[in-house]
């Protein structure tokens, strides 16, 4: 009998299984990789990892297409968290540098004011002249008798000579706004010079800065000159004594730096 011969090929193992499997275990190993680098939070260096390994499979689809895990236009929560602490630092600071500012100023401004005073009482003007330091300005008012003569905007002598003084002790302040003032009690006046009150308050608050700014080292463009006439007035003008505190000039050196907490709110005017 004869011996029945076997093919080669029967007894051939079949290894066709052994591709998806490489191909598998390729992919887990991939995937790890991108796992353990999207932990990391340097997005730079993950995105140079993706592009070297997408270079190296040569795969124009797949997991390794989006280089990035981060999409365009989105930002990683550290940065978003690091924004809004440095934006709450940065207000901090601004606002711990306004509260600085707003205490070297309020020094500046009690430090005039007490030169004032002085000045005010060595030369017995206390009946004649007031400063006043709000949240607002420093304001000196000077009554109209110390200035003027009854009805003129023409300055007393001596008047010349505190208008003098007083620009003497503003030099150190050149960089505040300095508003000077007129204003009248209400009675009617109309002469050849002025036809109302508003004309008399405003050349008297115009002579009175004319007289400061002859004081070369104050500057101009910080001036400004305002009447406001009899309206607004600081005591009845129903006596005597009320009349003469509304005849007055006052110079008012402004703020730069205003505390909003510190500042009354106006009330709204209440609708009819």
């Amino acid at each position: 009998m004869k011996k029945r011969k076997h093919d080669d090929h029967d007894e051939h193992i079949d290894e066709s299984w052994l591709i998806p499997y490489a191909d598998l275990l390729t992919l887990l190993l991939a995937l790890f990789i991108v796992l353990y680098a999207a932990s990391s939070t340097d997005a730079r260096k993950f995105e140079r990892m993706s592009e070297a390994f997408s270079a190296a499979f040569n795969s124009g689809a797949g997991i390794m297409d989006n280089p990035s895990v981060i999409k365009s236009g989105e930002q990683p929560q550290q940065q978003i968290d690091d924004g809004k602490k440095t934006s709450k630092d940065q207000h901090e600071d601004t606002e711990s540098n306004l509260q600085e500012l707003i205490k070297k100023e309020q020094e500046d401004l009690e430090k005039l004011k007490k030169q004032l005073d002085q000045y005010i009482k060595k030369n017995g003007l206390s009946s004649e002249l007031e400063t006043k330091l709000n949240q607002s300005q420093l304001m000196i008012t000077i009554s109209d008798n110390a200035l003027f003569a009854s009805g003129s905007d023409a300055l007393k002598t001596e008047s010349k000579e505190l208008a003098a003084n007083i620009s003497k002790m503003l030099e150190p302040y050149t960089g505040y706004e300095i508003v000077v003032s007129g204003h009248t009690d209400d009675q009617p006046i109309r002469t050849q010079n002025f036809k109302s009150n508003w004309d008399l308050s405003s050349s008297r608050a115009i002579r009175f800065m004319d007289v400061l700014l002859q004081n070369n080292k104050l500057k101009p463009e910080r001036f400004s000159a305002i009447g406001y006439g009899e309206y607004r007035p600081v005591a009845s003008n129903d006596t005597t004594a009320g009349r003469a505190k509304n005849r007055r000039v006052e110079v008012s050196i402004i703020r730069k730096y205003v505390d909003s907490s510190k500042v009354q709110q106006i009330p709204a005017t209440p609708k009819q």
